[in-house]
């Protein structure tokens, strides 16, 4: 009795351990299979990854926009080097001219004295001069590897356009901002990967098994940018905002019918190939990043939508235009304080009249103000392809009041970025239709050439209204407030535009945004064009600062394009 339990025991108690050890063993050999291989594969094998060469940014007629230059990565074979580690690292930090030479001496001395490596790397980006300068040290154990490093021929002028290369919180390359940040994927290409085995120290062996996987270069990416039209307005943009006394400025050329952006300026700006030594508010790009009031510049486009709803006509005369509007609590008057009683719709746009504008506002009503502001693309990303574009959300419907339909009218109470601006009156100038703005025409693999998909362009009024709109901005352009700065014998339609900064609730009433945007030739546009000038301290009027620098570029591109006054 007492030798049947013994034994059932014992029976048992083999089964159970059976079985733990079977599940342990399971999970061993089939859960953690993948676990322990990596760990055994880390431990076997020791892996180098090979930086692959980053994509060019080319401009429209293959020039470089951005290239690469030859760099070295200064590495230090431990088992060679011979002479004192403190007095190694010491000379190397005072010929790399560090800006932190202490910290650099203490990281080189920490890798050289690295006991579980063989190869280890010291700094990455020495130029030619500074290798050079490095080799007539004579320290043995020193050795280079060629690697790429980010050249940017166009400088400043193009900073908010390119964007620059990085690191990442890895301290891999990363492309951030402007085409860098948007196109960092296909730019970078894919590294690749030396594996070779190492022994129990974890130093590699010489004569073991290796494997390599080859390196991918990143994509050549060909842009719509003219370098003409672009050294043009980086040239006109900087004198002018010296001339006028402006903190800052944007100019965006593109071509009307597909979208296609073919210059684009910021200042100030920032040197992509030294960003480090800027402030980082300086990198986005204020042409897509930045919101502003646009002022009477947005006169055009309510005139456009209340035109296309047959509300108003060009001969329609405003009868409550004999003076300042009152709307709610609040008055509404002229920019000059200078009236123009039963006063066309065209001389509305011309003498760029606010009571004139309520009056229009008034026909369209909230509802179908905001239906067109929808339609011209305002409250959504124009979807440009540069990293940094952003886009304010329009206020629900229930949250508009007469006040705001009166001030919207003529671009106050309603923010926008200068892209969204372009690509919205872009529709006058391109039969009615909104196409989405673009910088990347192509792609050079290794396989050929890939051309990026168009977008489909949408229909927001019709060619009739797109050209009653054409017409009254040549009028605004030939008898308004700006006509002295105009080259004689071209048709151009245009709009200025004065907003004042809303700064804590008010509007500040020194300082403003003066803009103009236009195209020319008004009949068949070859360009729009949109020019911001922030804060002028030589006068706050658009007509007096941001149309006469417009017109100044659009000269030069009248030659440039080989068009004659007609």
């Amino acid at each position: 009795m007492v030798s049947n339990w013994r034994l059932n025991f014992l029976l048992i108690f083999f089964i159970l351990v059976g079985f733990a050890i079977g599940t342990r063993l399971f999970y061993w050999q089939v859960l953690s299979s993948q676990g322990l291989s990596a760990i055994a594969a880390s431990q076997h094998w020791v892996s180098f990854e090979i930086p692959a060469k980053r994509g060019q940014i080319l401009a429209s007629d293959g020039y470089p926009l951005v290239s690469n230059q030859e760099a070295y990565l200064l590495f230090a074979s431990i088992p060679q080097i011979k002479d004192d580690i403190d007095s190694i690292a010491d000379r190397l930090a005072l010929t790399l001219k560090d800006d932190d030479p202490a910290t650099m001496t203490a990281l080189i001395k920490e890798r050289l004295s690295r006991s579980d490596l063989v190869w280890v790397p010291l700094q990455h980006k020495v130029s030619r001069q500074q290798k050079s300068q490095l080799q007539a040290l004579e320290i043995e154990g020193l050795g280079f590897e060629t690697e790429p490093q980010r050249s940017y021929p166009e400088g400043s002028a193009s900073a908010h356009l390119l964007g620059f290369v990085g690191s990442d919180i890895n301290g891999s390359e990363k492309g951030y901002f402007g085409l860098e940040g948007y196109y960092d994927l296909e730019l970078k290409g894919r590294a690749g990967l030396l594996k070779r085995e190492k022994d129990a120290s974890g130093k590699p062996i010489l004569v073991g098994d290796a494997s390599k996987e080859d390196e991918k270069d990143g994509r050549t990416i060909i842009t719509t940018i003219d370098r003409t039209i672009q050294y043009t307005i980086a040239d006109k943009l900087q004198s002018a905002i010296k001339r006028y006394g402006a903190v800052a400025g944007s100019v965006i050329i593109a071509r009307p019918q597909d979208g296609a952006i073919l210059g684009m300026v910021s200042y100030p700006n920032y040197d992509p190939a030294s960003f480090a030594d800027f402030d980082k508010n300086l990198f986005p790009n204020p042409v897509v990043a930045s919101s502003y009031e646009p002022g009477s510049t947005f006169k055009v486009l309510v005139m456009a939508a209340a035109i296309n709803e047959g509300l108003v006509k060009p001969e329609t005369h405003c009868d409550k235009c004999s003076g300042p509007r009152k709307i709610a609590e609040y008055t509404i008057s002229t920019w000059n304080d200078q009236y123009h009683p039963n006063a066309t719709m065209s001389e509305v746009i011309q003498y760029s009249d606010n009571v004139g504008m309520v009056f229009v506002s008034e026909k369209l009503g909230i509802s179908k103000m905001i239906e067109y502001l929808e339609k011209f693309g305002f409250g959504q990303k124009t979807g440009i392809d540069l990293e940094d574009e952003t886009a304010l959300s329009l206020r629900e419907e229930k949250k508009w009041s007469s006040v705001d339909l009166a001030t919207a009218s003529f671009g106050q109470g309603i923010a926008v970025t200068p892209i969204q601006m372009l690509r919205a009156v872009n529709v006058l100038a391109n039969q009615g239709k909104l196409v989405r703005p673009y910088i990347v025409e192509k792609m050079e693999t290794d396989q050929g050439e890939i051309v990026l998909p168009e977008s489909l362009p949408q229909q927001v009024i019709n060619p009739t209204t797109a050209s009653i709109l054409t017409e009254m901005m040549v009028n605004a352009v030939d008898n308004g407030e700006a006509k002295w700065a105009k080259p004689e014998g071209y048709r151009i339609a245009g709009k200025t535009g004065t907003a004042q900064i809303p700064v804590a609730g008010h509007y500040d009433e020194e300082k403003t945004i003066a803009s103009f945007v236009g195209f020319a030739p008004a009949d068949d546009p070859a360009f729009i064009m949109l020019v911001t000038l922030r804060e002028p301290s030589s006068s706050p009027w658009g007509s007096e600062t941001a149309a006469p620098l417009w017109f100044e570029i659009a000269d030069e591109l009248f030659t440039y394009y080989g068009i004659q006054p007609g």
